[in-house]
């Protein structure tokens, strides 16, 4: 169990090195100013034209959308190093928050795009940045459809873990969102997700220290409560069932 988990910790962080090709991408960045954005505040709006691209310097970005009668749904979390916007939609299909006082950099669109295909290098990047964003999307759509409360949250926390920003110091993880953030990105409610943190902590796989800090007392058993950690085969590098 420990060989696969250890598999499964590998391809996450292969996987979020992958999520970060935008970093390739941060010179085109380098020009523009950076701006501080307080924690709550908008830095984009669901609807308003894709004019520009966002780079998170430092902080942490909540995507959200709102469906029906104003009930939320967060998309995605990006950190330092992530792009914001890299979609080629004219219109933005979510608004950005920050979650944490966050420091960004800012490009138009257009003068993105014409560096990119100015660049025989950076083309590949871009594209490669594309397809990740497309695979996030898909397993977050696996996430919410086919796993239950107890799987959603502890794939949460593993992804969360394998971030090389946010390795465990001392089985230490901070966790930089709320509780109702982390409800709204997983399709729960704050209830649930408070009882289940509960329940693993009565199991002493997972201890909240503090308001935004868990112990990860058992990594192994956390993975495999996450339905991830035994689904690579050591001869290939695709996974079985995976995301």
């Amino acid at each position: 169990m420990l060989m696969q988990t250890n598999h499964a910790f590998e391809n996450a962080e292969k996987t979020s090195e992958a999520l970060h090709a935008g970093q390739s991408l941060s010179s085109l960045f380098l020009t523009s100013a950076t701006e501080t954005v307080p924690a709550g505040k908008a830095i984009c709006w669901e609807g308003d034209k894709a004019s520009h691209l966002f780079q998170v310097e430092e902080g942490v970005v909540r995507l959200h959308r709102i469906i029906g009668e104003g009930r939320r749904v967060i998309t995605a979390f990006h950190f330092a190093g992530d792009l914001i916007g890299a979609s080629l939609l004219n219109d933005f299909l979510f608004t950005a928050e920050a979650v944490t006082e966050c420091r960004i950099r800012r490009i138009s669109r257009k003068s993105f795009h014409e560096e990119v295909a100015r660049s025989d290098a950076l083309g590949p990047v871009y594209i490669s940045l594309l397809c990740q964003e497309a695979a996030a999307a898909h397993e977050q759509m696996v996430l919410l459809s086919k796993k239950n409360a107890e799987e959603r949250l502890c794939s949460f926390i593993v992804k969360l873990a394998s971030r090389r920003s946010a390795q465990p110091r001392q089985g230490l993880l901070r966790v930089p969102m709320n509780r109702q953030d982390i409800a709204d990105h997983l399709g729960l409610t704050i209830e649930t997700v408070s009882r289940t943190i509960t329940k693993l902590a009565s199991r002493n796989i997972v201890v909240p220290e503090g308001r935004h800090d868990l112990r990860i007392v058992n990594l192994a058993r956390l993975a495999q409560l996450s339905g991830d950690a035994d689904d690579f085969s050591d001869n290939s590098c695709h996974r079985v069932k995976l995301h």
